[in-house]
């Protein structure tokens, strides 16, 4: 890993090397130390993102109580992407490009509020648990896979990679018949390794896929996601924007999820007294649930914002038009959040982190993602109470260039 340049000047600038920009390095469960060092004592640091910006700053904000400001001022921080001619404040006047249509975190107030409103009720604790059983029913089915072809397993092939997705297609309504296909092409979508060209291609594919079955929910919607918007609000939202929304989910709900369940285990796999703790006793469970998305924050940052006038982040002018990303590992390990931040402890208060970001743009699916973590892990551990890695901790590959972090295989026997 090619070691990043720093200076003590407020406007530094970092490298991008083959690890990828500064803001997306990891070491083991934490950030990497580049990035800790570029932000000691600077909340906001300029770094470089390599090509694409066309010369436009831009910042890195790393500390817990600057990132909050930043997610949360949509008023002065747009999440649109700029494409065409501007307003004097700024502001994209061109059109959106289809592929980004209905992609909530493109979306600026009122547009934004209009969709949002629309979708919130489905992502509800009391629509959750309606859905609960299924998503029991698939760990449990998965957990069953698992003992009768094993031991040993590799745990993100056979546990955390498919139960995401077998929830998102529970969810959104994909028929049975159709998951293995929807999947594929999912994760086609989503590989980091496949190239930008590749990448577009299959997304063309999901693209299509969904729209086919927008128009058949269209003719004759069913009882789930998809089914339920367009029986509610079908004359208010367009087959594009639903056809977004889908695709956003994708983006949202499987790699950050299955990077959880593998990284969180394998990190529980190395404290077997929080390990019991988790398997055993179910009041833990919840807490543990927010220390493991607190301590481990898979996404790197959610969507770039762009200054919509100058703005004084910590003691940094951002001027309008400059970018602006927030790193959330680096927030979530913010001695101001909590004391001793680089310790794992699942029976700490849960600060307030903000793994699933903030603000308008806070995670829609958050419920949905707590629930199946705090089905997943206990259950994982109470099936195989003698789980263990089958390999040396340090032979366990992390996941490079992927959206959110994670591991790439996690050997287990038990």
């Amino acid at each position: 890993m090619t070691s990043t340049t720093e200076t003590t000047e407020t406007t530094e600038t970092t490298e991008t090397t083959e690890s990828g920009p500064v803001y997306v390095r990891r070491e083991g469960f934490g950030p990497a130390v580049q990035l800790r060092r570029l932000s000691e004592g600077r909340p906001v640091t300029r770094i470089d993102v390599g090509p694409g910006t066309d010369g436009v700053p831009v910042w890195l904000v790393t500390g817990h109580a600057e990132v909050r400001q930043v997610l949360g001022d949509h008023r002065r921080f747009s999440t649109r992407r700029r494409f065409g001619p501007r307003s004097p404040e700024g502001r994209d006047e061109g059109p959106r490009p289809d592929e980004l249509i209905g992609q909530l975190m493109d979306y600026d107030p009122p547009e934004h509020t209009r969709l949002r409103q629309f979708l919130t009720p489905e992502f509800t604790l009391r629509r959750m648990r309606r859905i609960e059983p299924g998503i029991t029913g698939i760990v449990t089915e998965h957990l069953d896979a698992m003992e009768r072809t094993g031991p040993p397993a590799e745990l993100v092939g056979a546990f955390a990679s498919p139960v995401p997705g077998a929830a998102l297609c529970e969810l959104i309504g994909v028929p049975r018949d159709d998951r293995g296909d929807f999947l594929r092409r999912c994760h086609a979508f989503l590989a980091p390794g496949r190239g930008r060209q590749r990448r577009a291609a299959a997304g063309e594919l999901l693209s299509r896929y969904v729209a086919a079955m927008v128009a058949r929910q269209r003719t004759d919607p069913d009882e789930g996601f998809l089914g339920m918007l367009i029986r509610d609000h079908g004359d208010e939202v367009t087959d594009k924007e639903l056809r977004g929304v889908c695709v956003l989910l994708v983006l949202a709900g499987l790699d950050n999820i299955s990077g959880m369940l593998g990284l969180g285990t394998l990190l529980l796999l190395g404290h077997p007294d929080q390990l019991a703790a988790v398997r055993d006793d179910p009041g833990a469970v919840d807490g543990a649930v927010e220390e493991l998305l607190r301590y481990l924050s898979v996404p790197h940052a959610p969507t770039p914002r762009t200054a919509l006038e100058d703005v004084t982040v910590g003691d940094q002018l951002i001027k309008a038009g400059e970018h602006v990303l927030c790193s959330l590992p680096m927030a979530n390990r913010d001695p101001a959040l909590l004391a001793e931040p680089d310790r794992f402890d699942i029976a700490r208060a849960p600060g307030a982190h903000v793994a699933f970001g903030h603000g308008i743009h806070h995670c829609l699916g958050a419920a949905l993602a707590r629930m199946e973590l705090r089905i997943a892990y206990p259950a994982l551990l109470r099936r195989f109470p003698g789980l263990r890695l089958a390999v040396p901790e340090h032979e366990v590959p992390f996941r490079v260039h992927a959206l959110a972090h994670g591991v790439q295989r996690l050997p287990v026997t038990w």
